[in-house]
């Protein structure tokens, strides 16, 4: 794999990983009842709860996204 084919690969799976955070924020968003109610049939949570499980989650994969793909996208970007 030279560096043009990681750099289309660093750059769509930077945006497909994008569009996978954009849609679970935008269920939780439009559905927060319907996705509570969804969950609270296997595991007994608050409200606060579940906001804050699907807050650090949303946290945690943008972090993955910056770090895994679009620094070293940044950084092929730079050195080329």
């Amino acid at each position: 794999m030279n560096g043009i084919d990681l750099k289309d690969f660093l750059l769509w799976s930077t945006v497909i990983n994008y569009i996978v955070l954009l849609v679970w924020f935008g269920a939780l968003v439009v559905a927060h009842d319907w996705v509570y109610r969804l969950h609270t049939r296997w595991l007994k949570l608050s409200p606060a709860a579940f906001d804050a499980v699907h807050y650090g989650g949303m946290a945690a994969y943008k972090i993955g996204i910056l770090l895994f793909n679009l620094v070293p996208l940044i950084a092929l970007c730079v050195t080329r």
